[in-house]
């Protein structure tokens, strides 16, 4: 049956399909559970549809521990003007909160507050709401406040297999806007200033500017 799926191009075929109509990244375990195929023969259809589509308008893309279709980088400035609103760039004190989250985590709010100094309910909630970050768990310690972790959609919108492929912080970067391939809040509401709290001796606005710096080289694709 596999030898006959390969032969015939449906393998090739059924994974383009999978590719297409799938809403997250899939696994070669799990093409190859859905395909009844090995492993070695789900990596090499792979392989020949990446080389296949790579100047193509639809590209395969390794991100998130599997493969999906994505629009290529060449056609970014079509897609974008068809999808998505004229600004589209995540406000400063979002993407300083995902930046802390992302090279700090898992983190709680009353943590991301220490290192920004001010209250971040209002920032935290618009993250979770575009699935950069999620709750993860809670802290065991008095109060057991909430934990959280960027997401599966995180590293997708950065184009990351993983989060060891986060750029290594620069401590002497300056703070710049990062714009992000997917519709974003483009402000949030003033914030309340937070009581100063010690935070494992951190200088919060050098790590900040360094992690936005430091995310900010993802998104050139």
């Amino acid at each position: 049956m596999q030898t006959e799926l390969i032969e015939t191009g449906d393998l090739q075929r059924n994974l383009e399909a999978l590719l297409f109509v799938a809403g997250e990244s899939l696994s070669i375990a799990a093409l190859a559970k859905l395909t009844g195929v090995s492993h070695v023969a789900v990596t090499e259809s792979l392989q020949t549809i990446s080389q296949e589509y790579a100047e193509r308008g639809m590209v395969l893309r390794e991100v998130a521990g599997g493969y999906r279709f994505a629009t290529s980088p060449a056609a970014r400035a079509a897609v974008e003007a068809y999808l998505l609103p004229a600004k589209t760039n995540l406000s400063g004190p979002a993407m300083e909160t995902l930046a802390i989250v992302a090279y700090l985590q898992p983190s709680t709010r009353a943590e991301i507050e220490a290192v920004r100094g001010v209250n971040v309910e209002s920032v935290i909630g618009t993250l979770v709401d575009r699935r950069l970050i999620a709750e993860s768990g809670r802290r065991e310690v008095p109060g057991r406040p909430l934990e959280y972790c960027t997401t599966p959609e995180f590293l997708e919108s950065f184009g990351l297999r993983s989060l060891e492929e986060l750029p290594p912080v620069d401590l002497q970067a300056e703070s710049i806007e990062l714009s992000l391939p997917i519709a974003t809040v483009s402000s949030e509401p003033s914030e309340p200033s937070a009581p100063s709290e010690p935070f494992a001796a951190r200088d919060a606005s050098e790590r900040v500017a360094a992690e936005e710096e430091a995310l900010a080289s993802r998104t050139s694709t």
